[in-house]
């Protein structure tokens, strides 16, 4: 089951990817975490998806949201159909 989540890579330390992980997790939302820097193969992977090397970079069902916030993360949860309480 986990391999069909959207993936999140994220870097320890980044203040982005801890906002990010706590909006998913207080929102119900499954996802998959990579840390690229525990992985080489893994930093590659974000760069090829999003041709960047920042993070968070989310992967959802091929549709990728680099170098973002938790501001530039709501409208596009919203376009991939996702329902928060709010809406």
């Amino acid at each position: 089951m986990s391999e069909t989540l959207p993936i999140l890579y994220v870097k320890p330390g980044c203040p982005w990817c801890t906002d990010v992980i706590n909006f998913l997790q207080a929102s119900g939302i499954s996802y998959r975490e990579v840390n690229v820097t525990e992985s080489a193969t893994a930093a590659a992977e974000m760069k090829k998806k999003s041709g960047q090397t920042k993070a968070p970079t989310l992967d959802w069902n091929g549709k990728i949201l680099a170098d973002f916030g938790v501001e530039e993360l709501r409208p596009f949860l919203r376009k991939q159909n996702v329902k928060f309480e709010d809406s």
